[in-house]
């Protein structure tokens, strides 16, 4: 988990070079993503793409040939973010002319003729569900002739592509399940950039969990907007497309996965309280390497809040979802979303987020003031009228209780041990390692005779808001 419980919409990662077999071009891609899991699981599937075609990656802009940014647009500081990094690219053009920029994902569907036409920042645009056609585009722009496709697909899910593994650990990686969104959250442009959700083929997917093990890693992260609506097989309407072939909803995939072997760790992300149903909770009871940890956003305590960001539950419904998942799941670890300051929210309804918190006592969160994003329905139905020094009070407020359940939730695990997979060196002492527990809880601990992706034993001695301290008792399983 992040050490921060904000969570960082506009956190970048770079690609790394890669020494690439086959016929190459001699050119090289630097990638740079934005935003979201989705958005660096996205760059992992170009990078694929456009290796097969001869790439190479670097991590020197300044020495590509290619530069493409994947781009988030939920927030606003994000979108402002990217404009002046790809300004900075482009002085690049001074001294390397032939150098041709790209931006990928959901901000490149949103503002392509801003950034094409009118600021001039790129020579090619590229929606999540064009990648495939990104060397046909890339050559395009050799002539000169700038390069667009934006088109959304209702079909794309990119199954057969084993994406290139960009600067991670080793030790943990992500596959996506899905890709676009149906629920229409109305602070949402998802819906918007990355179109209907479909399923990717559970076939696919666990041989990416296979092939992952099998490469070393030790974790994998079925990733989507909404995990839980996962259905392969099965049309909106609830029918049956292919007869011949099996349904699957997401707790039968996950069980699949978790098959793979013992020794690989499942987790997900992210869940939605309208569809997350009592079967995704009995798998997970049922299988030790199904981690206990869910991540079940709620935005708001309060029912009319949540009426008007479009949710589909209510604060009960929710409280349900997580009395339901304790029972199932005693030591299940959970965070959430929260937006403060949406469209008209009263004080009374800002106490009853603060309420509810008190009530879950979340381990973990991610908490935002409200961002009107335009072309969504709330941007178009309401009005952004709470002050941005009330939201920030309101935000300031919810952190500082947070911070205070994230304490409390580290000091209960004091005299525990817990089962960790270590995923490499801690930041801050290369005397110390670490990794996490089940619950998503990340742990740091002295070095010993154990690697990255080694099973270890660790109790817990002490602890901060964000992290656990401990102690190895036991080296459980070495990676081979």
């Amino acid at each position: 988990m992040h050490d921060t419980q904000v969570k960082v919409i506009d956190e970048t990662r770079q690609g790394e070079a890669l020494d690439m077999p086959g016929n190459q071009t001699g050119k090289k891609l630097f990638l740079e993503s934005y935003g979201c899991q989705m958005n660096f699981s996205d760059s992992e599937i170009v990078a694929s793409i456009l290796m097969e075609n001869g790439y190479t990656t670097t991590r020197n802009f300044e020495g590509a040939d290619v530069i493409l940014v994947n781009t988030c647009s939920i927030r606003e500081n994000a979108e402002q973010r990217v404009r002046k990094r790809l300004t900075q690219f482009n002085q690049s053009k001074k001294t390397n002319p032939s150098l041709k920029i790209g931006i990928l994902g959901c901000m490149a569907e949103r503002l392509k003729k801003n950034l094409l036409e009118e600021e001039k920042l790129v020579d090619l645009v590229v929606g999540p569900d064009a990648y495939r056609d990104l060397p046909q585009l890339l050559e395009e722009t050799e002539t000169g002739q700038k390069a667009v496709n934006v088109l959304l697909s209702r079909e794309e899910t990119y199954a057969e592509i084993t994406p290139v593994r960009l600067d991670g650990n080793g030790v943990t990686s992500f596959i996506s399940i899905t890709r676009g969104c149906d629920n229409m959250c109305s602070f949402c442009v998802v819906p918007f950039t990355r179109g209907r959700e479909r399923s990717r083929d559970p076939q696919t997917i666990v041989h990416e969990a296979k092939y992952l093990f099998q490469e070393g890693y030790r974790e994998v992260t079925l990733l989507g907007q909404n995990v839980d609506s996962y259905r392969w097989n099965i049309n909106s309407k609830g029918e049956i497309k292919d007869e011949s072939k099996p349904t699957v909803n997401f707790a039968q995939l996950m069980e699949m996965v978790a098959k793979v072997h013992p020794d690989l760790r499942v987790r997900f992300s992210t869940s939605h309280p309208k569809d997350m149903t009592d079967e995704v909770f009995e798998v997970m009871a049922r299988y030790d390497n199904i981690c206990n940890y869910i991540h079940l956003p709620v935005q708001s305590g309060n029912s009319e809040v949540l009426k008007k960001m479009n949710r589909g539950y209510t604060r009960e419904w929710y409280l349900d979802r997580i009395s339901s998942m304790r029972k199932h799941i005693p030591d299940v670890g959970i965070s959430t979303d929260v937006i403060t300051g949406f469209c008209s929210e009263t004080d009374a309804e800002h106490n009853d987020t603060i309420s509810l918190m008190e009530t879950v006592k979340f381990d973990f969160a991610y908490m935002f003031k409200y961002s009107e994003r335009p072309k969504t329905l709330a941007e178009r139905k309401y009005e952004d009228d709470i002050p941005e020094d009330v939201k920030s009070v309101r935000l300031r407020e919810i952190i500082d209780l947070q911070m205070q359940h994230c304490h409390e939730s580290n000091q209960r695990d004091l005299g525990k041990t817990f089962k960790v997979l270590v995923e490499g060196t801690s930041k801050k002492s290369d005397e110390q390692m670490k990794g996490r527990n089940s619950q998503n809880k990340m742990c740091v601990f002295p070095k010993g005779d154990f690697n990255k992706g080694d099973y270890v034993m660790v109790k817990i001695t002490d602890c901060t808001a964000a992290t656990l301290l401990g102690e190895v008792t036991e080296i459980v399983s070495k990676r081979a």
